[in-house]
């Protein structure tokens, strides 16, 4: 077939009109971003929920919050919130500060306490014995008293044990149980206690006969000596004691002094503020009671607590006391109410340095104030 030539199928390639006439179809109508007549040809007809004959309708009765005739009433009750203030911008509720708050139910506060008396102190060297002292002799154990000695007391006849510091005389008087004392001038610190026990332990804590106990003397100023130079102290104590100190400057004691008013407990410093200096020819009085606590045992107690109190007279009448167990402040390291708290004997105790005259009054027939 050389002469013979190919004859091609009619009509363009498969490929070629696609190519060159067809190749891109668009959709029908112009691309959505061109308008030949510029404004947009919306699809014939009306939309579905619309109708060109008719109007919306709204509902038959006005919205709920819209009233044309009458106005918003609200509830009767003020909304949840009204008083409840976020936290944040709370303020603190007022105080009326002129208002004097009632503090009688509030213990009261803690005395305070002095380093130094105003008057006359004695020497480092002579606490500092003492201290050393106490160390060596613990407290006595409550001794049992003899029917000898039970009768003595309820006779009022109390000796007095004399110190080997105590320059003077101790006169008895005729009345058992009172006696006129005269220190020498140049008379040391030194304390004068009585043989027998005011407060017997054994036989008269509250806890052993369920009745309250009450201890009292007294003593009459005649004469009180050159301030600083001389002074009396009452108290008592719990033996042994050191017989060169004034009752409440040592352990298991207490006492109130003329010399300055203070008085002490367990205390070698100045003591505490208390009442006014003593006067020539005025008597004094202190006392202690003892009382079956109303409170249970503090922390750490193996034995029921007794209530101590401590209370001073001058010419007959009270004028203070306070509770062994007071409140204390933090830094007051004195005041250890070891040895009076109703466990141990106790010894009515006088105090004295320097010249001064003065009785003791132990027979409750001389007193002027007599204890309830």
């Amino acid at each position: 077939m050389a002469g013979e030539q190919y004859d091609p199928p009619s009509g363009p390639p498969p490929g070629w009109r696609q190519r060159h006439h067809d190749e891109y179809a668009p959709p029908p109508g112009p691309p959505p971003s061109h308008r030949h007549g510029g404004t947009f040809t919306p699809p014939p007809g009306p939309p579905p929920p619309h109708s060109h004959n008719e109007t919306f309708a709204p509902p038959p009765c006005p919205p709920p919050t819209h009233h044309h005739d009458e106005t918003f009433a609200p509830p009767s009750n003020p909304p949840p919130n009204k008083n409840q203030i976020p936290s944040d911008s709370n303020p603190p509720p007022y105080h009326d500060w002129t208002i004097i708050p009632d503090t009688a139910l509030l213990p009261p506060p803690p005395t305070i306490h002095h380093e130094f008396s105003p008057t006359a102190n004695a020497s480092a060297s002579s606490a500092e014995h003492a201290r050393n002292w106490t160390q060596r002799n613990p407290l006595a154990a409550p001794a049992t008293i003899s029917l000898a000695a039970q009768t003595a007391r309820q006779n009022q006849q109390y000796l007095v044990n004399r110190p080997r510091e105590f320059t003077g005389h101790i006169y008895p008087n005729r009345t058992p149980g009172t006696y006129r004392i005269k220190a020498g001038e140049r008379c040391d610190d030194c304390v004068l206690v009585m043989a027998l026990p005011s407060y017997a332990a054994r036989l008269d804590s509250p806890l052993e006969t369920e009745v309250a106990r009450t201890v009292y003397f007294e003593v009459r100023v005649e004469r009180m000596g050159r301030a600083g130079e001389a002074g009396i102290a009452v108290g008592f104590v719990a033996l042994p004691y050191p017989t060169w100190r004034l009752p409440g400057w040592e352990r298991g004691s207490v006492g109130v002094h003329g010399d300055d008013g203070r008085r002490y407990l367990n205390d070698n410093a100045g003591g505490k503020d208390f009442t006014t200096p003593w006067r020539d020819g005025e008597t004094v009085g202190v006392g202690m009671r003892f009382a079956v606590s109303e409170q249970p045992p503090e922390y750490g107690e193996s034995r029921t607590r007794l209530k101590v109190e401590v209370f001073f007279t001058r010419s007959g009448a009270k004028v203070g006391g306070w509770n062994v167990h007071e409140e204390r402040d933090r830094d007051d390291t004195s005041g250890d109410v070891q040895g009076l708290e109703g466990f141990h004997d106790l010894h009515a105790a006088i105090g004295v340095f320097g010249g001064s005259d003065f009785q003791i009054i132990l027979n409750p027939v001389e007193w002027k104030y007599h204890p309830e």
